[in-house]
């Protein structure tokens, strides 16, 4: 018996091994390709971006609105990084509102990701999620700009009148990228501690079926922990300029919403992952994946047709039609 459990041992061992060896193995391989196609699109973007006269535009709009504003940092921070990320999330949820409430139109709603939920969404979960959302935004992101505008200025660059290259500001997307999805999925599954979950998290996850407005839909704590420092990390780090702070905020708040909208529309990033999260609460915490499949919390996802849906789709057929669910074994 103790041979047998010896056996067992070094074969579960060998077995971890194995798994570590083939992530490692397979995160290399994305890791080297995703470093030299970036390093190709950096490149010929650069080029296009400073050589094609879009790189003046850019600068003396910059200097026209700083100008405007009267070289007025605070106004200036307010508008960069609370002003127009608010208007990107609130025109883009816009949108996606219209189609959750009317049913319409069918150009949206046939790419529904949960077929037969939200349809129409309940219009009394609805209101409470804009007002959270709204609530979040103004009592809760807002106030915590206050600090990170004086840890801006103590860089002295946030504010320059010059605009950071386009090939620079790629560069930071990409650590504010990576800074995210650390933090989004630790403080994620932190979160999801049964104590935690219970009085923090189980809020957020009211919404089995999300909609795009529910991706600040959360409890003030969370919202703070999970939802707003981690975005705010990378340009306190890097000590970015307003003009990346503002982007990169804009883009986090839109790609939240993709995450949330509950449908796989062509041509952006796909919302399986994160919808699957919210349809079995134990998988897919983070935002890139990366995390999920080192520490193993996309297993049960990977072997369903979500995964087999998450891509971007490049033709107008919805993914629910081209790779539908199996039948149920009652039918």
């Amino acid at each position: 018996m103790e041979t047998d459990s010896g056996y067992s041992c070094t074969a579960e061992l060998q077995k971890q091994e194995k798994k570590l060896s083939d992530a490692l193995r397979i995160s290399a391989y994305v890791f080297s390709t995703g470093l030299l196609i970036f390093t190709a699109l950096v490149n010929i973007a650069s080029w296009f971006m400073q050589y094609i006269t879009l790189g003046s535009f850019w600068q003396t709009a910059w200097l026209e609105f700083y100008d405007h504003m009267e070289g007025d940092e605070w106004t200036i921070f307010l508008v960069g990084a609370a002003l127009v990320p608010a208007l990107a999330f609130w025109g883009f949820n816009g949108i996606l509102l219209v189609a959750d409430i009317t049913g319409k139109p069918t150009f949206i709603t046939r790419y529904r990701i949960q077929l037969g939920k939200n349809d129409p969404v309940d219009r009394k979960k609805l209101w409470k999620a804009i007002y959270t959302a709204l609530g979040n935004q103004l009592f809760v992101s807002f106030p915590m700009l206050v600090p990170m505008f004086y840890i801006m200025k103590w860089w002295e660059n946030t504010f320059s009148k010059e605009l950071p290259t386009f090939q620079w500001f790629l560069v930071e997307l990409s650590i504010f990228t990576v800074v995210e999805e650390i933090l989004f999925y630790y403080t994620h599954r932190l979160v999801h501690h049964p104590v935690l979950y219970k009085h923090i998290h189980k809020k957020h996850h009211e919404w089995t079926a999300p909609i795009g407005v529910v991706s600040i839909y959360a409890h003030p704590i969370e919202h703070i922990v999970s939802n707003t420092l981690p975005v705010m990390t990378g340009p306190m780090i890097m000590g970015s300029h307003i003009v990346s702070v503002s982007a990169w905020f804009s883009i986090a708040l839109v790609t939240t919403s993709i995450s949330h909208c509950g449908y796989h529309l062509p041509l952006l990033p796909s919302p399986e992952f994160h919808d699957f999260h919210h349809l079995k609460f134990n998988q897919c915490y983070g935002v890139l994946g990366v995390l999920d499949f080192l520490h193993g919390t996309d297993k049960m996802f990977r072997q369903t047709k979500a995964f087999e849906r998450h891509k971007v789709l490049l033709s107008f057929t919805p993914l629910s039609v081209s790779i539908p669910e199996p039948p149920k074994k009652d039918e």
